[in-house]
């Protein structure tokens, strides 16, 4: 494998690693660049995709008990959420929130630009007296950043299940930043999506309408316009599988034919031979057991499952110990 000049962002560099690994793999951190988060938008809108109508379900029924359950009390508190996107469900607690008159600070934390702006927008308008302080960039940097502040109690949202998109070594990660950056009595809401019909699952994750399909091949396509690669999608195809015992759910593409692409501004080319697989993501399901054991790992103890009427899903509150 070559080596990396300096001077090539951190993109390049991950690509070039994942691609040139025995294993290919891409990592899937970078799927959200601007049209990545438009196309999830369009998966989350699939009555097939269950995780977005089971997590705002628990959010529109139950959005008093979840306020009332992460707030410190009378005093001002700064609520982070983790992979804001468009808020879709969080804006039912802020309105909740607000309506409520709790003192506090909304902190949006996205790797995408347009969708923190898109947000915040969105939040000026229907929500004008809400404080607003977003970030944007990679949230495990940013969560570095902010385990060297001592400032006002914290509450952090972390939804959607992304937790599950982490390998062992990145839960590892975030679950100790999560801790570094969070003090006794401080809560953390995070998403799970819980076991249950392979079925299900795969009609979510290998949709009908070619969105997960589009969502992979988007990350070829960013690697062509950000590197000036060569990817033709034509040559590849979408592939889903999912473990019920491990819970994981794992999508790739895979090379049709023998081929090969030029990445020239890092001077390399990758050889893919025919139905070779490039790793693009793991989604990792959970039962209660193992989310209670999680918890107790890191420092945390378990306040609460707010699940879903079909226990799907559940967001489950945390508290630092």
């Amino acid at each position: 494998m070559m080596l990396i000049s300096e001077k090539v962002d951190q993109f390049a560099h991950d690509t070039v690693k994942g691609l040139t690994s025995k294993t290919k793999y891409l990592l899937p951190k970078y799927f959200y660049n601007d049209r990545g988060s438009k196309i999830f938008q369009d998966i989350m809108g699939m009555p097939e995709y269950y995780l977005t109508n089971c997590e705002y379900d628990i959010f529109e029924t139950k959005k008093q008990e979840i306020v009332a359950a992460i707030s410190p009390g009378h005093s001002i508190f700064q609520l982070v959420e983790l992979g804001a996107g468009d808020g879709l469900k969080s804006k039912l607690l802020l309105d909740a929130m607000m309506n409520q008159r709790q003192n506090f600070i909304y902190t949006p934390v996205d790797i995408s630009k347009l969708a923190l702006n898109e947000l915040k927008s969105d939040l000026q308008k229907n929500l004008p007296d809400l404080k607003v302080k977003e970030y944007a960039g990679d949230f495990f940097t940013i969560m570095k950043n902010f385990a060297h502040e001592n400032g006002i109690p914290r509450a952090v949202l972390f939804l959607g299940s992304n937790i599950g998109n982490f390998s062992n070594s990145e839960t590892d990660l975030f679950f100790n930043l999560l801790s570094n950056m969070t003090h006794p009595g401080d809560k953390v809401l995070i998403g799970f999506d819980l076991k249950k019909s392979p079925i299900t699952i795969m009609k979510a994750y290998d949709d009908k309408y070619g969105f997960s399909r589009d969502f992979n091949f988007n990350h070829l396509l960013r690697i062509n316009d950000e590197l000036g690669a060569d990817f033709n999608t034509e040559n590849f195809m979408h592939h889903v599988t999912y473990d019920p015992i491990s819970g994981e759910t794992k999508s790739y593409l895979i090379s049709k034919k023998k081929n090969s692409v030029t990445l020239p501004l890092v001077d390399t080319e990758i050889r893919f031979e025919k139905w070779e697989p490039i790793f693009m993501e793991l989604s990792r399901k959970y039962d209660t057991r193992e989310i209670d054991s999680m918890a107790s790992k890191y420092g945390f103890t378990v306040h609460a499952h707010f699940m879903d009427e079909k226990k799907y899903f559940t967001d489950c509150l945390w508290v630092k110990e």
